[in-house]
């Protein structure tokens, strides 16, 4: 997992090797660091049969500086991509920016333009790629006046932008976007990445984010974020001698006559993600629907390795007492939509996981939905210390935490196009089969969040969540490939 560290903690370390290294060399190893993103991702948009990949030779780059030392980073990599064959032109947003810097952009090459420039070359598509250099770490929201405009016309034309550190407009510290800012093809940041970089909806301005190592040492996280790496290493994958038992049973009781999909949705996700044997013990109209599509799930009572309850329930009258009872059984157990209004009183185990969305965790915290979505992280945690569970948080960015979890994780992020209703039922099932299968609770949540991120990157587009579940065994396939069989 990725550490994700705040504003506060990334300054102390900078000052710290500063002390030990300077100024100087820190700035050029981050010029470095965006020179070279710049040049691949030149490279990577050139027509086929370009000359030699050393060389910018008939690439424009206009690099946007502040006056801080992000501006400082974008003019030194101007230089450098100057050097390599690039024109590049400069554009300063205010009125003293980095000197020395700017120096060595013009000694190698680089020429300052105004703002009647800029707009023609941007018009007539003369510019391959923008560096924005505005604003950093302590950047405000929103930019105003030329800015504004320039980052608007870029998103217009869709010419490419290498944010450094952050894209200007967004704040370093938060995941919202309020106002114009630029949206980055990429964004290259020092260090460790910021909570703009894995919180959305920020983390779609900053596009593709590559951590250069600049020298700063440890820095404290404030949260971490699980990689692709980290679903594919717990994915539990059987070997040769697993059997449908071992691998797992996932008792599933979502559904009703008003809600049927919902419960079909949750054995979809559950077949799909790859459990042993599902039993379906919940409405007997919606188990014949299940069965008639998957038939291999199972419509009678028997053990199981972890249940799942809640999806598409609605206003079921012994909801209380089925909640209670798959408590007191002590089994694995993921409590989601409806069967979270019938929580117990008493305490829950680290082994139930809850998988609210903003609107039913602010129902749960007794608040409005607004104070779950201003402070997520608050939220979870809240939530945590209130049931003793373990919570998954859903949405465009989706938040685990577990009862002795120092930090708060944050799941693979993926494209907006799982914002679709029975979505968070298909994740359910994914859920329930991960803990039958033996994963930890946290990371049975993690795992499940992130699989459905990783396979809608993989297969882009509006496909409804029964079509992105179909899809799951090829990509958990793909991801796990080519590691050792190991006993699920």
């Amino acid at each position: 997992m990725e550490p994700v560290c705040d504003t506060t903690g990334v300054r102390e370390a900078e000052a710290a090797a500063i002390d030990r290294e300077g100024a100087d060399i820190l700035m050029q190893r981050a010029a470095a660091g965006v020179a070279t993103v710049v040049s691949d991702l030149l490279h990577e948009l050139a027509p086929d049969g370009t000359p030699d990949p050393s060389r910018l030779t008939g690439r424009t780059v206009l690099v946007v500086a502040g006056a801080g030392n992000n501006g400082g980073d974008a003019l030194y990599a101007g230089a450098r991509l100057a050097e390599a064959g690039a024109t590049v032109l400069v554009a300063g947003t205010a009125d003293v920016i980095h000197t020395e810097a700017l120096r060595a952009c013009q000694a190698a090459g680089g020429r300052q333009v105004g703002q009647a420039e800029i707009a023609e070359d941007l018009r007539r598509g003369r510019i391959d790629c923008v560096v924005d250099g505005v604003l950093g770490l302590g950047g405000r929201a929103g930019l105003r006046g030329p800015v504004a405009a320039l980052a608007i016309a870029c998103a217009d034309r869709r010419v490419p932008v290498v944010a450094v550190d952050l894209p200007s407009g967004v704040v370093a510290d938060e995941g919202t976007v309020s106002g114009t800012a630029f949206h980055a093809r990429r964004t290259v940041t020092f260090g460790v990445r910021k909570p703009c970089h894995v919180l959305e909806p920020a983390a779609s301005a900053c596009g593709e984010v590559q951590v250069v190592d600049i020298g700063l040492g440890e820095v404290p996280p404030l949260l971490m974020a699980a990689t692709d790496s980290d679903i594919a290493g717990w994915w539990p994958v059987p070997d040769g001698s697993s059997d449908k038992y071992s691998r797992g049973v996932v008792g599933l009781d979502a559904g009703s006559q008003d809600y049927p999909g919902a419960g079909l949705l949750a054995a979809y996700g559950a077949t799909h993600a790859g459990a042993g044997m599902v039993r379906f013990t919940g409405d007997r109209a919606v188990g014949e629907l299940i069965t008639a599509q998957l038939p291999n799930v199972v419509r009678a009572e028997g053990r199981v390795q972890a249940r799942v309850l809640g999806p598409g329930w609605g206003a079921r009258r012994d909801a209380d007492q089925v909640v209670a009872a798959a408590i007191e059984a002590n089994e694995s157990l993921v409590i989601d939509a409806d069967a979270l209004r019938a929580l117990p009183t008493t305490r829950l185990r680290a082994d139930v996981l809850l998988t609210p969305h903003a609107g039913e965790l602010a129902r749960l915290l007794e608040v409005e939905r607004g104070e779950v979505t201003g402070d997520p992280l608050g939220a979870v945690d809240e939530a945590v210390q209130r049931t003793g569970a373990t919570v998954l948080l859903k949405g465009s960015t989706q938040y685990v935490k577990g009862p002795l979890d120092p930090l708060t994780t944050i799941a693979v992020v993926g494209p907006s196009w799982t914002a679709q209703a029975g979505s968070g039922d298909v994740l359910a099932g994914i859920c329930g089969a991960l803990l039958a299968a033996g994963l930890e609770t946290v990371q049975a949540a993690l795992t499940g969040a992130s699989i459905q991120a990783i396979a809608a990157r993989r297969h882009p587009g509006p496909y409804p969540p029964q079509e992105l579940a179909r899809r799951l065994p090829g990509v958990i396939a793909d991801l796990v490939g080519g590691r050792p069989l190991t006993s699920a």
